[in-house]
C-alpha cells in the first residue's frame, strides 16, 4: 500500500531537523492517532494539514541551543501534545513533561504518548500555578495567553538561566511592553525574539526566549486563575 501524500512532507520537516526514520514513523503514528482518535483535543485533525500545523510548529523549537540541549523540557498547557510529544520523540535525551489541568485532555495525552513511543515524556495532570517541580531547563507553550502571563506562569518552575519558549503571530508591541513589565517582577528577561516561518506560506510566527535571571520571589506563583485576573 502506497504512503499516504503526507508523509513526503513529514520526511521533508524530519530532514530539516536531523530526525531518523525511527523518528518519521513515530511522528507519523502520532498524527494517525490525532486523525482517529474522536477525543483529540484539536480542530486540525487531517494528517496533511497537521503536519505542517502540528508537527513542523512544534518542531521549529529545535532551532534554538536552548531547546536542543535541555535535559528537561515541560510543555505547559499540552492539549493535544504540541509541542511536547513531537519534542520528545526528536529529543529522546530529555525528560518532557507534559502538563494538562482538564482530565479529558490528560487522559488523551496519555494515550497519544504510548501511540508514539515517547517512553521520555509523562503526563501531569495538574495546574501549573500547583506543580510542584522546579529548575526546568526550557518551558514551551503554544497555548493561548497573553505572554505577561506566560511569563508568570513558567519562572516559578524554571532554574536560574532556564528558558521560556511561547509559540506566538506577529509582534505585538503591547504585548511585549506588557510582559517586560512582568518578567521584572519574577526574574525573568527578554533573551530575543525569533521570527520563522515554520512551513511554506505560513502565518509569521515568533518564538519568544525569555531567560530566568534571578530567583523568583516566594510569593509565586499565586492562586490559581489570578495570573489571567489581575495580570501584572
Amino acid at each position: 500500500m502506497p504512503a499516504p501524500p503526507w508523509m513526503d512532507r513529514l520526511h521533508a520537516v524530519a530532514d530539516q531537523h536531523g530526525l531518523d526514520a525511527a523518528s518519521v514513523a513515530r511522528l507519523a503514528r502520532l498524527l494517525e492517532f490525532v486523525r482517529d482518535d474522536p477525543t483529540a483535543p484539536t480542530t486540525v485533525r487531517d494528517p496533511a494539514v497537521a503536519v505542517d500545523a502540528h508537527i513542523a510548529d512544534s518542531l521549529s523549537a529545535l532551532s534554538l541551543d536552548e531547546v536542543r540541549e535541555a535535559q528537561t523540557i515541560a510543555d505547559l498547557g499540552a492539549g493535544a501534545g504540541f509541542p511536547g510529544i513531537p519534542l520528545a520523540v526528536a529529543l529522546p535525551a530529555a525528560a518532557v513533561v507534559l502538563i494538562e489541568s482538564v482530565g479529558r485532555k490528560c487522559a488523551f495525552l496519555g494515550r497519544a504518548v504510548e501511540v508514539a513511543g515517547a517512553a521520555n515524556a509523562r503526563v501531569a495532570c495538574a495546574r501549573i500555578e500547583e506543580w510542584p517541580e522546579r529548575d526546568l531547563d526550557v518551558v514551551a507553550v503554544r497555548a493561548v495567553a497573553p505572554l505577561g502571563v506566560l511569563v508568570e506562569y513558567a519562572a516559578p518552575a524554571l532554574r536560574l538561566g532556564g528558558r521560556l519558549v511561547a509559540w506566538k503571530g506577529r509582534p505585538d508591541p503591547l504585548e511585549e511592553t506588557a510582559a517586560a513589565g512582568a518578567a521584572r517582577e519574577v526574574g525573568m528577561e527578554l533573551a530575543r525574539a525569533v521570527g520563522l516561518t515554520p512551513r511554506p506560506g505560513a502565518d509569521h510566527r515568533t518564538l519568544y526566549v525569555y531567560s530566568k535571571v534571578r530567583e523568583t520571589p516566594a510569593k509565586f506563583p499565586r492562586r490559581p486563575g489570578m495570573a489571567r485576573k489581575r495580570p501584572l
